[in-house]
C-alpha cells in the first residue's frame, strides 16, 4: 500500500494556494456549464514526438520516472521530462506558472482542489475521441467536467471508510457501526474491550475537520452548498442534526477533542487508543508495517461509513490527469493521457505504486477483486461525494473547521457555531456567479 507521504495528497490544500486560483480565475466561474463542447482536436494513433514537460506531485514523480519507460519504448522518438514537486507545493507551482505563462504540457490535479485549479481557465478540453468517459468511475469523471466538457481524465481514485479495531469488536460481539444510531453501542462495545475511545475523529479543527462535517451533512441529507453552487447553505436544520450528531460523539465520551492528530492515526488504533477511524485504502499498509506484515488481517476491519437519514456517503479522492491550454506539445501529452487511462496502465500502477485505478473495470483483476480490505472500497467509490467543487471551499473549510471545535469543547450549541458559520461564509462566497 502506500506509503505515508502520499496520505493527503488528495485532500486539501491550503487556503492560499485556491484563494490565488480564483484570482486567476477572475471574478470567479459561471455555474452555467453548457457553453463549452468537448475539444475537437483529433489525436491520432501515431507514436508521440517530441518533449513532454510533466510535473507530478511528491512521490508519484519519482516513481512515474521508471514506470513511464513503457510508453517511451513504444514511442522511441517522446521524451517525458518529469519534474517532482511536493505535493504541498504542486498546486501554488502549477497556479505561479499559469500566472507566468510559462507551463508544464501536463501535469496532474487532486480531487479535492480540481474544481479551483480547473476554474483558471488554464487546462485544455479533453478530446472528444482520447477516452471513453464511461470507463471510468461515474463520480471521478463527472468531477472532470467543467464548462460544459471534461477537462480531466480520472487517472488514480479511492473512498474513505471506517477502518475499526474487529479483534475489539469480535470479544465485545458487536458489529461495525451501520447507522448513526450504532455509534453508542459500539463505541460502548469496544471501550468495554480496553479502547479509550470509540471513534477517533479529525480533531485538528481545519480543513481536514470540515471535510469530516460534510460527510455527515451529506449523511443527514442536508448540503453545506445550494444546488446551483451560488450560496452556502450551512445554518439547515439537517445541517445542525449532522452538526450535533457529530460532536455528539465528543460529548458523550466516544471520541477525543484532543486528537488523534494525523501522525497519531496509526500509534493511536495500533495500541487501542481509538477504535475507529476514517481514512483512505492506504491505512492498513500503514499499520502493516508499524506492527509487523498481517497485523491488519488479523486486527482491521472495514466498513462503509455509518448512514444517517440521507444514506451512506464518504469523501472521494483521487487525481486526475490534465494538459494545459498553453502547452508547447499538446498532441505527445493527450497520447500520454490516453495511455495512462488505460487499464492494463492503471493495473501496472497500481502494483507499482498502490494507487487504485480509476478505470471501474480494472478492478476486476483478482489482485485488486481478491483483496477483502479493498471490497468495501470499491462498494463505497459509487457513494461517495466530493467536497463543494467551488473556489470558496477552501477559505470556507478553514473557517468552519476552526468553528467545530467550540462545538466539541462545549463553549457554543451546534445551531449557534452554524448560524456564525453562515455569516462568514456568506462573506467568503462560493467563487461561482
Amino acid at each position: 500500500m502506500p506509503p505515508a507521504p502520499r496520505a493527503r495528497r488528495a485532500l486539501l490544500t491550503t487556503g492560499a494556494v485556491l484563494t490565488a486560483a480564483v484570482v486567476l480565475a477572475g471574478c470567479g466561474r459561471s455555474a452555467d456549464t453548457g457553453s463549452a463542447a468537448a475539444a475537437d482536436v483529433t489525436i491520432d494513433d501515431s507514436p508521440a514526438t517530441g518533449t513532454i514537460e510533466f510535473w507530478a506531485g511528491g512521490a508519484d514523480g519519482e516513481a512515474l520516472k521508471g514506470f513511464l519507460t513503457a510508453f517511451t519504448d513504444d514511442n522511441p522518438d517522446v521524451t517525458v521530462n518529469i519534474t517532482s514537486v511536493p505535493d504541498s507545493e504542486i498546486d501554488t507551482k502549477i497556479t505561479a506558472a499559469i500566472a507566468s505563462g510559462s507551463v508544464p504540457d501536463m501535469t496532474f490535479l487532486y480531487s479535492q482542489t480540481q474544481a479551483s485549479m480547473l476554474a483558471t481557465d488554464a487546462f485544455a478540453a479533453v478530446p472528444s475521441d482520447l477516452v471513453d468517459g464511461d470507463d471510468f468511475f461515474d463520480n471521478m469523471w463527472q468531477a472532470a467536467q467543467y464548462d460544459g466538457a471534461a477537462h480531466a481524465v480520472p487517472w488514480y481514485t479511492y473512498a474513505q471508510a471506517l477502518y475499526y479495531r474487529k479483534d475489539l469488536a469480535e470479544a465485545a460481539g458487536i458489529e461495525a457501526p451501520a447507522t448513526w444510531a450504532d455509534y453508542a453501542a459500539f463505541s460502548q462495545g469496544v471501550q468495554g474491550q480496553g479502547a479509550t475511545w470509540g471513534i477517533g475523529l479529525s480533531a485538528e479543527w481545519n480543513q481536514y475537520s470540515a471535510q469530516q462535517f460534510n460527510d455527515f451533512s451529506i449523511q443527514g441529507g442536508g448540503a453545506l452548498i445550494s444546488d446551483d453552487q451560488k450560496s452556502w447553505t450551512l445554518d439547515t436544520p439537517e445541517n445542525v442534526e449532522a452538526m450535533e450528531t457529530l460532536m455528539g460523539l465528543v460529548a458523550d465520551g466516544y471520541a477525543s477533542a484532543d486528537g488523534p492528530t494525523f501522525l497519531d492515526t496509526t500509534p493511536w488504533f495500533s495500541s487501542g487508543q481509538m477504535a475507529s477511524y476514517v481514512t483512505g485504502p492506504w491505512f492498513p499498509g500503514w499499520l502493516d508495517e508499524a506492527n509487523g506484515e498481517g497485523w491488519s488481517a488479523d486486527h482491521v476491519g472495514v466498513a462503509l461509513l455509518p448512514a444517517g437519514p440521507g444514506g451512506s456517503t464518504s469523501a472521494l479522492g483521487g487525481g486526475s490527469l490534465v494538459v494545459l491550454d498553453d502547452a508547447e506539445n499538446a498532441d505527445a501529452a493527450w497520447k500520454l493521457v490516453r495511455w495512462m487511462s488505460e487499464p492494463e496502465t492503471q493495473l501496472a500502477w497500481y502494483d507499482t505504486f498502490g494507487n487504485l485505478p480509476a478505470v471501474e473495470s480494472a478492478w476486476e483483476d483478482p489482485a485488486i477483486a481478491d483483496d477483502p480490505l479493498l471490497t468495501t472500497i470499491k462498494e463505497a467509490i459509487p457513494l461517495a461525494s466530493s467536497v463543494p467543487a467551488v473556489p470558496g471551499w477552501s477559505q470556507v473549510a478553514a473557517m468552519l473547521g476552526a468553528e467545530m471545535e467550540r462545538v466539541a469543547r462545549g463553549q457554543a450549541t451546534a445551531a449557534e457555531v452554524l448560524a456564525d458559520a453562515q455569516a462568514k461564509a456568506d462573506q467568503i462566497g462560493t467563487g461561482v456567479e
